[in-house]
């Protein structure tokens, strides 16, 4: 059941220990609010003003398991807090296991603080959360639902995966995610997300199995990814990665060279946003 009281007051203390700096945003002048506005934790966690003022108000109904976890992420809170919250809203917090949707927050600390494109995924290549630059970037990859989550499955099923890379490091591409995929159930042979994708791209996609017959495990992807933005053109870009092992989640993050074409390139991208994707 889900208890009003307890919740409201969850959420003011936990808005309140944030700083604006600890969710990107410049402290600015002189608050009267301690901690974040109420206004800011609803835009962070994609809601409106008013729906979160009523939930620290106790007038809300109770919230579903998608508001309470885009909570957590706003509130960056760990993941004890986040079962706690569940439980405040009147929810069962699912198993803890080795993977989680829900974003490590010493990641989100980082990928606040980043001027760059830079998102969050799962060892399945599932996006979790991406800054505004990678959204202008790459698209927003975590509308996608089901088995199209994973970047693995999309890759060899969707071509409009592969138009956003230069055709010629397709194949290596290619052979990335299928020797990640064979690592992350040679970790796990159990792991049943994982199976299920790696079944499926046997049955509908013939490059898929002819690489995996391979079975090759070891193969490092190179630190400079080309792109190919249909407003900005190619860009040639280094890729470094922040890895959350307890979570199995890793930090991307694209950067160019300060001088270079592509840095202009990122420069403009900032400007025109996702317009491109709208």
């Amino acid at each position: 059941m889900m208890d009003r009281v307890q919740l409201a007051d969850f959420l003011r203390t936990r808005r309140e220990a944030l700083r604006p700096e600890d969710v990107g945003f410049g402290s600015g002048a002189r608050r009267r609010t301690k901690g974040l506005r109420r206004e800011e934790v609803a835009m962070l966690a994609h809601m409106s003003t008013d729906y979160y003022a009523r939930l620290e108000q106790q007038r809300s109904p109770q919230p579903s398991e998608q508001m309470l976890a885009a909570l957590a992420r706003a509130l960056r809170l760990s993941q004890d807090e986040r079962d706690h919250l569940f439980r405040l809203g009147g929810k069962t917090p699912g198993p803890r296991a080795r993977r989680t949707d829900h974003v490590n927050p010493a990641l989100m600390r980082v990928l606040d603080r980043i001027d760059a494109p830079a998102q969050v995924m799962s060892d399945l290549g599932e996006t979790l959360v991406q800054n505004p630059l990678a959204v202008a970037l790459v698209g927003d990859q975590t509308r996608f639902t089901g088995p199209a989550r994973s970047l693995l499955h999309r890759w060899f099923t969707d071509p409009a995966e592969r138009a956003l890379y230069a055709p010629e490091e397709h194949l290596q591409h290619s052979r990335v995610y299928v020797a990640y995929a064979r690592g992350v159930l040679a970790r796990d042979p159990a792991d049943v997300r994982a199976g299920e994708i790696v079944e499926l791209l046997k049955l509908h996609s013939p490059e898929f199995t002819a690489l995996w017959d391979e079975h090759e495990v070891a193969v490092d992807f190179s630190e400079r990814k080309r792109f190919v933005h249909p407003r900005v053109g190619t860009l040639d870009l280094h890729c470094q990665e922040l890895i959350a092992a307890d979570e199995g989640q890793v930090l991307l993050v694209y950067t160019a060279t300060p001088g270079t074409d592509d840095y202009d390139k990122l420069q403009l991208l900032s400007v025109i946003g996702t317009q491109q994707f709208s």
